[in-house]
């Protein structure tokens, strides 16, 4: 038999694999550093980020089919897009530009916000409200800095 040593082999740090310790991934994210993440569109490094970057790319392809999918099948199928419409008078192409593309856009963001919500839900990630904010109970005597950059008096 040809054995290696255990104490000859060169760790490979590509081939090690580290445990993470059994955390789910509501735990392994709310212990993420977000300052010390890398943020890397095509490789996520949380499973919050790679759920949320998975909903942004399937709400631009469909964003991107309903902008540009009436436009670019006009110009391949003129007789088809540009045919009245029996019922509303208008040909084809206009009403899904002037009528399709805004609905399908408002659709959208309820589509994106209910998604979002239940990411936040799933990560056990919470809004924090206005009033739940802390606000200052007394003042120093320094100026305080207004919101929109000007200072309180």
């Amino acid at each position: 038999m040809n054995e290696t040593d255990p104490d000859e082999r060169s760790p490979n740090p590509a081939e090690q694999l580290e445990a993470d310790g059994g955390l789910t991934d509501v735990q392994r994210e709310q212990q993420a550093d977000y300052l010390d993440v890398e943020i890397n569109l095509l490789k996520p490094a949380t499973p919050f980020m790679r759920d949320h970057l998975r909903i942004i790319w399937i709400g631009f392809a469909i964003w991107t089919l309903t902008t540009f999918g009436p436009i670019t099948l006009t110009r391949i199928v003129p007789e088809l897009m540009t045919a009245t419409m029996p019922a509303i008078g208008f040909p084809l192409h206009y009403f899904l530009i002037a009528i399709g593309g805004p609905s399908a856009a408002l659709i959208l963001s309820v589509w994106y916000a209910r998604k979002r919500d239940q990411i936040d839900e799933k990560y056990g990630i919470t809004q924090m409200r206005t009033e739940e904010m802390e606000t200052p109970t007394e003042t120093t005597g320094e100026e305080v800095t207004a919101t929109d950059g000007g200072v309180d008096e």
